[in-house]
């Protein structure tokens, strides 16, 4: 079974090492007559992705072989039954070769035991090592590369299905990854504006502590790989985010992504926390092993609802509230990447993270002069100002937020669409100004 397609080239080898090792095992069982680089001799030219992976992750020939057997039914799903049917001699189950079959996927899935079948025989001292490709040590499992599905108790691990993360199917396949789809599995959406980082406005000194944080982003590695601080420090960084609403947190976690080329997921409290002993930790879990190793910018939004005060224990809910707390405690002190906490209340954070964070940073309502600014960055640059709209007077005159403004501009312009016109108004931005003030309770002066 061949094909002269680029993406599959790299099967064309695997089937001919799979065909020739069963009938190794019927004509002389227990050894290989050829090793792997026989079979796989130019695999650094045949396929596109795998070689450059390889070469990231210094990859010997096992284990890129190992990569094809994993890769090979998202390739050609009757991959494995076509060359399984093809060499052996008699039809019937061959437990030897392992294998399992999927809840929607009904072709041959490799395993375990598939592995060390191909890989090994019975060859103990080549089982031992296709056993290491799995541990918890290699490369793969620290990267969340390649893993084994668990099995029910009592049951050898080695039958469980080989698992081939997304992301290497994606890279595999298309030649490039694709971001994670949002939903129970990976509770994050991206974060993405279109905004620039010119459009921000902040306090000198919020604006001072968050160029701070920048330099950590794009020389963090360099720090602890190159001047071996490693052994000194705790891999990754948190910062926390407090302030009033709309004063500039989410936006200023997106344009830090931007500006050090970094992805930012804004993680959604709501589909992390559950009422379900244990569901929370494993929906952070699932969750931290995506994010491991892909230099993403966590985000958790009103964090208070996962981070919050400890509290003293009075029941079981009380006992697992507070285990949840030390897991979340230990899995982003773990995170060799960016995590940003926001909370609107810094009192609301437990100290037992307040003391973990490597910068607290305020951000104040904004100002006179930062209020100046924003009203006018939110005009649109091609809209006609009324003569009596004056941004120095607005600025003065009503103590808004950044967010609050930009809403006060949209219901303005909005106005005057509706009028046929392409000018603001005051008494448009006045109605909007009582609207947002309506919101907080607060009373116009």
């Amino acid at each position: 079974m061949e094909t002269n397609s680029p993406s599959f080239r790299a099967l064309n080898p695997l089937a001919k090492f799979i065909g020739d090792r069963i009938k190794q095992h019927f004509d002389t069982p227990g050894g290989f007559t050829r090793e792997l680089e026989a079979y796989f001799p130019d695999l650094f030219e045949t396929s596109a992705q795998i070689p450059v992976f390889a070469q990231e992750n210094s990859l010997k020939e096992l284990e890129n072989t190992l990569l094809c057997i994993a890769i090979a039914p998202h390739l050609q799903p009757d991959f494995y039954d076509r060359v399984i049917k093809g060499s052996l001699p008699l039809s019937g189950d061959f437990p030897q070769l392992g294998g399992t079959r999927g809840k929607n996927f009904r072709g041959f899935l490799p395993t375990g035991e598939t592995a060390l079948f191909l890989l090994a025989g019975d060859d103990m001292k080549k089982r031992m090592e296709v056993y290491e490709l799995f541990s918890e040590d290699h490369v793969f499992a620290k990267k969340h590369i390649l893993w084994l599905e668990e099995v029910p108790e009592g049951e050898p691990c080695m039958s469980g299905r080989i698992i081939l993360s997304q992301e290497c199917v994606d890279l595999f396949t298309t030649g490039k990854v694709a971001r994670p789809k949002f939903s129970l599995n990976f509770p994050a959406q991206f974060l993405e504006t279109k905004m620039d980082w010119e459009d921000l406005v902040l306090h000198p000194d919020t604006l001072q502590q968050i160029n701070e944080l920048e330099i950590w982003v794009k020389y963090g590695k360099i720090l602890m790989k190159d001047w071996e601080m490693e052994g000194k420090l705790k891999p990754g960084y948190r910062a926390l985010f407090h302030g009033p609403p709309g004063t500039g947190k989410t936006l200023t976690a997106s344009l830090l992504g931007n500006k050090t080329g970094k992805e930012v997921y804004r993680i959604d409290l709501s589909m992390v926390v559950s009422k379900f002993i244990g569901e929370t930790e494993k929906n952070l879990a699932n969750l931290f092993a995506k994010a491991e190793n892909k230099n993403w910018i966590l985000f958790f939004d009103e964090a208070d609802a996962l981070f919050g005060k400890r509290t003293s224990v009075r029941d079981a809910h009380d006992k697992y509230a507070n285990q949840e707390v030390s897991y979340l405690l230990q899995r982003v002190e773990h995170y060799d990447g960016l995590v940003i906490l926001s909370s609107n209340f810094k009192n609301n954070i437990d100290e037992a993270f307040s003391r973990r964070f490597q910068s607290i940073i305020y951000f104040p309502m904004p100002g006179v002069d930062e209020r100046v600014l924003l009203w006018k960055k939110a005009f649109p640059s091609k809209i006609q100002l009324a003569n009596d709209i004056n941004p120095y007077a607005l600025a003065q005159k009503y103590e808004l937020s950044g967010a609050e403004i930009i809403n006060v501009v949209q219901f303005a312009c909005l106005r005057a669409l509706d009028r046929g016109e392409e000018k603001l108004i005051f008494n448009d931005l006045y109605e909007g100004i009582k609207k947002e003030f309506q919101k907080e309770g607060r009373i116009m002066r």
